[in-house]
């Protein structure tokens, strides 16, 4: 009975958006302010950029990073979660696999951020999840708002932009308004985005979702200021040549769970990923050697983030 709506606490989780936009209609208020602000191209110099089922979370002072975000969210739903006070922020891309886990590891990062500032609350903001077919937004939002419910600590929802207030009707179909958000982990903005730089090892990570990975990936280590992939492996994919051969539409509407409404790159990084995990079938041998994470520290200079060549203990 931790979770707090409009600052109220709750004894009952939300079943589903329509519910929580009933209860407390001022949701639809705070994510007309978001879907308001234009949104914003973000290049690859001070950005921590987070894949599906990946999450990060970072302090206002960090020197590495000024804006933390992810996009081509489109049944999936983009969790922030934020301490007042301090400024620390940890941002995640939800598809319902190991939400549990990840909830606690996002709340455990923030609160470890943010120690030396004895006042301020954990706030929480949904984005995405439009209005899809199959409900299966809904399916992702419902088990978020549980594991947050199910949480030892007040956590204070500021913020749902999801279901039917994230979603417009072109035409016959329901399209998501919003695909991406970055944060401003100085000031706390959040604000729509999109991302044509996406960080490194973009492959390798796509690939261990491909693949069916079960748990949210913390990319970040924020002690030493490491962008952090790793290890881990996957089985070989049978019939890679069979996918790659096939149409574009037959990789849509195979591989995406809302395919009438993917961004335009949608195939053409699936063909990438499918690519890589054909070259690479046992990453712990090939990609993870000794069993090391790969590590990435941002360059002074350039901005970019640069693979290090040590292992950390």
């Amino acid at each position: 009975m931790v979770l707090v709506l409009n600052g109220v606490l709750q004894d009952d989780c939300p079943m589903d958006t329509t519910s929580l936009f009933m209860q407390h209609p001022v949701y639809r208020d705070y994510a007309q302010q978001l879907l308001s602000i234009p949104t914003k191209s973000v290049g690859a110099v001070g950005l921590l950029y987070v894949g599906q089922r990946e999450m990060a979370a970072a302090a206002p002072h960090d020197k590495n990073i000024n804006i933390i975000g992810t996009d081509d969210a489109t049944t999936c739903i983009i969790v922030v979660v934020r301490h007042s006070g301090s400024g620390a922020v940890a941002l995640a891309h939800f598809d319902g696999t190991g939400v549990d886990e990840a909830v606690c590891t996002m709340v455990a990062r923030v609160q470890e951020l943010a120690l030396g500032y004895p006042e301020g609350r954990i706030e929480l903001q949904l984005i995405g999840g439009y209005r899809d077919p199959q409900s299966y937004g809904e399916e992702v939002f419902y088990n978020i708002m549980q594991s947050f419910h199910k949480h030892h600590l007040e956590i204070d929802l500021t913020q749902a932009c999801v279901g039917e207030l994230n979603t417009i009707l072109r035409g016959d179909l329901n399209y998501p308004i919003i695909y991406g958000v970055g944060v401003n982990i100085k000031t706390g903005e959040i604000f729509p985005a999109t991302f044509p730089e996406r960080g490194p090892d973009r492959e390798l990570r796509d690939a261990r979702n491909f693949m069916g990975a079960q748990t949210v990936l913390d990319i970040y280590d924020a002690s030493l200021g490491l962008l952090r992939i790793g290890p881990f492996n996957y089985d070989p994919l049978r019939g890679a040549d069979l996918w790659l051969s096939q149409t574009d539409d037959f990789l849509l509407q195979h591989l995406s769970t809302s395919p009438e409404v993917e961004p335009p790159h949608f195939t053409h990084h699936m063909r990438a990923t499918i690519k890589f995990i054909q070259e690479n079938q046992f990453p712990a041998i090939t990609v993870f050697r000794d069993n090391r994470p790969r590590y990435y520290r941002r360059d002074e200079t350039t901005g970019f983030w640069t693979l290090q060549n040590f292992a950390l203990n």
